[in-house]
């Protein structure tokens, strides 16, 4: 299972790493919490930040923010970035752009499942605030949007073995288009896009 967060656009000097691969419960245990998700998807999408300011986007005293910067930290996840700020003030920054992991590891360690199943919960929970937040915003976008946007669901019937090699095709498209626009160097009348890409399996169709 491939789980990515927010992309990053960082400044040249402190762009994080492309990705990190996860197999370690109690990481991705930290990562499940929904506060720490959410702090370590702003850094990733607007670069470095304090807890003060990461306090005011999410409605958290800058104590609780500063906490949960700490946890993610000792995983690894972020960072604290030096010669930035004054006195106590401390900047924080994500490591890495994205993080994966295989669900068949995990669910194989102590805990595992709820571990997944609590990401999961988070991921979709994600997905519906980017389109909810894009339905409330659309109005405010240049009229090009409204054609180049796109919804798409598809029905295919596909084995296990299918589903990854299809996942896998569509990452490698994803891939390439990162490494051919730089995040940092966006083009001119760009605006940032969510890609959403879920390969789900269901005994029926909901209706």
């Amino acid at each position: 299972m491939l789980a990515v967060y927010a992309p990053a656009v960082p400044r040249p000097e402190i762009s994080p790493e492309p990705a990190v691969s996860v197999s370690d419960v109690r990481a991705l245990r930290a990562l499940a919490h929904p506060l720490r998700n959410r702090l370590l998807g702003l850094l990733r999408l607007d670069g470095p930040s304090t807890a003060t300011q990461l306090g005011a986007r999410v409605g958290e005293s800058s104590g609780s923010t500063s906490y949960h910067l700490r946890q993610l930290a000792a995983y690894g996840f972020v960072e604290e970035l030096e010669g930035h700020g004054s006195g106590r003030e401390r900047w924080w920054r994500a490591r890495h752009r994205m993080t994966s992991w295989q669900a068949e590891t995990l669910v194989e360690q102590e805990g595992g499942t709820q571990v997944q199943d609590e990401l999961t919960r988070l991921q979709l929970a994600g997905h519906g605030r980017v389109l909810s937040a894009w339905l409330a915003q659309r109005e405010q976008l240049d009229p090009a949007w409204t054609a180049a946007a796109s919804l798409n669901d598809y029905a295919l019937r596909l084995t296990p073995e299918q589903t990854r090699q299809l996942a896998g095709e569509l990452h490698e498209v994803l891939d390439r288009w990162l490494q051919a626009r730089p995040a940092d160097q966006p083009a001119e009348g760009s605006e940032l896009v969510s890609v959403l890409l879920d390969l789900v399996p269901l005994r029926e169709w909901p209706t």
